[in-house]
């Protein structure tokens, strides 16, 4: 009997630091599998948020803000004798492009954020819209509208006397600009429709055109007139 004593003394702490050993892999591999799962969810949330934060760190950034029912309604009351191609810069989740899709538009939209492109073209493809309908993934400042008869633009005060510049020299004259919640900051409006948040404002593309060619005369004259002066 004394001689078995040693042995079962011996034993149990073996046994009690095999134990431990155990424990202390399954908690490491609890750590790394909780590691490699919050590493993927960081991951999946950067790839998620990052097409809507990068946008804000441009200097003229086009924030998604989606556009109320009411206007919808006036973008397309002040449209409803038109027909054609149609662009909304910055289409955001794609309402707009899918209502002038439904009304016999050739419609586009133009988004930078892909999440939204893709929910765009699905959300065309349910509505049944598809084949009348485009969405691009794409900086407004690198496209051409010289192709589109009617235009829409959300946008923000910051971004305006750019957009004119651009859309006064590539519009053909036949086209109109549909302005939502802020207006264009020296183009005269034909008409506007709603009001607070809801207003829109139409504008012709043959009188901002006229008044851009105007401007660069104005702007023009004076230096062709002082080379005149230095001759006689």
């Amino acid at each position: 009997m004394s001689q078995k004593e040693p042995f079962l003394l011996d034993s149990t702490p073996g046994g009690h630091f095999s134990s431990e050993v155990k424990e202390v892999k399954s908690r490491s591999r609890l750590g790394l599998i909780l590691t490699g799962v919050l590493g993927g969810s960081l991951v999946a949330l950067y790839a998620v948020a990052a097409p809507f934060v990068t946008p804000a760190l441009r200097k003229v950034c086009l924030p998604f803000v989606p556009a109320t029912t009411t206007q919808v309604e006036n973008v397309f009351r002040v449209l409803r004798v038109r027909s054609g191609t149609l662009v909304d810069i910055g289409s955001g989740d794609g309402r707009i492009v899918i209502a002038a899709a439904k009304r016999g538009f050739q419609a586009s939209g133009f988004e930078l954020n892909p999440w939204l492109v893709w929910y765009s073209r699905y959300k065309a493809w349910r509505e049944g819209v598809h084949r009348s309908s485009s969405f691009h993934i794409s900086d407004l400042w690198k496209v051409s509208f010289a192709q589109y008869s009617n235009v829409v633009i959300f946008g923000v005060p910051q971004m305006m006397d750019q957009l004119e510049m651009k859309l006064a020299s590539e519009l053909p004259s036949t086209a109109k600009v549909v302005a939502c919640r802020f207006p264009f900051p020296t183009w005269v409006p034909e008409h506007t429709a709603g009001e607070g948040i809801d207003t829109v404002w139409v504008y012709d593309a043959k009188t901002f055109k006229l008044h851009l060619q105007q401007e660069m005369t104005r702007k023009t004259t004076p230096e062709h007139e002082d080379t005149q002066d230095s001759h006689t």
